[in-house]
C-alpha cells in the first residue's frame, strides 16, 4: 500500500488549520453536480420504479447503469477534483494485487473549498445509507426480484467510502483511533455546551 499525506481534505466535518484560508464557493460546479446527481437518480428511480414503468427490467438496467456511471465519476473524478484523494487497484510483475490510496499535498497550489468537501462526503456518506434501509426493506417487504440490484448498490456505493475513507486516514488502525479521536473530541464540545449554559 502506497499513500502520500492526507491532510488537504476535512472528513467528517473535521478541522484543519487551513480551513481558513479555503474558500467557501464551489470551484467544480460540473464535478460537484455529477457527484450527486448520479447517486441520487439512482435513488429516485428505485423508490419511484413502481410509477414511472411497470417492467422490472428496465428500472433494473436504468438502476444499474446509474450506480455504474455513479461509481465511475466517484472513483475518478470527483474525488479526484473536489477532495484530492484517488484510489485504485494495481498488479504488480508478479501477480500481486496492490490497493494504492493517495492524497493531494497540503502544499499544492489547487486546494479544495470547503463547500465542495461537505458535498464530497454528505453524499458519499448519506447515499450508502439509503441502500442499507432499501436492502432491510426488500427482505422484508418480500421484494426478493430487487435483492440483487439494491445489494449491488450498497457495494458500489460502499467501495467508494471505504475507498476514500482509505485515502483520507489511511490503514486500518488510523480507521479506528480516527473514530475514537471523533467521538470524544464530540462528547467533549457537547460537555462544554452544557458547562456554558445558556
Amino acid at each position: 500500500m502506497q499513500r502520500q499525506d492526507s491532510h488537504d481534505a476535512p472528513l467528517f466535518g473535521e478541522d484543519d488549520d487551513h480551513s481558513r484560508l479555503r474558500k467557501s464557493k464551489i470551484r467544480q460546479p460540473l464535478a460537484s453536480f455529477f457527484h450527486l446527481f448520479f447517486r441520487t437518480s439512482a435513488i429516485l428511480v428505485y423508490l419511484l420504479c413502481d410509477i414511472i414503468s411497470s417492467r422490472f427490467i428496465a428500472c433494473m438496467v436504468t438502476i444499474i447503469l446509474l450506480l455504474s456511471c455513479d461509481f465511475w465519476t466517484v472513483k475518478n473524478v470527483s474525488g479526484r477534483l473536489l477532495v484530492g484523494l484517488r484510489w485504485w487497484n494495481q498488479v504488480d510483475e508478479d501477480g500481486k494485487s496492490h490497493w494504492v490510496f493517495e492524497s493531494r499535498k497540503t502544499h499544492s497550489p489547487n486546494r479544495t473549498s470547503s463547500a465542495e468537501s461537505r458535498i464530497f462526503w454528505l453524499g458519499l456518506i448519506v447515499c450508502p445509507i439509503f441502500w442499507i434501509i432499501f436492502v432491510f426493506s426488500t427482505i422484508f417487504s418480500f421484494r426478493i426480484k430487487w435483492l440483487a440490484v439494491v445489494i449491488l448498490g450498497l457495494v458500489l456505493q460502499w467501495a467508494n467510502l471505504y475507498g476514500y475513507v482509505r485515502c483520507k486516514v489511511g490503514g486500518s488502525s488510523n480507521l479506528t483511533s480516527m473514530a475514537k479521536n471523533y467521538l470524544g473530541v464530540q462528547i467533549f464540545k457537547q460537555a462544554m455546551k452544557k458547562t456554558e449554559g445558556p
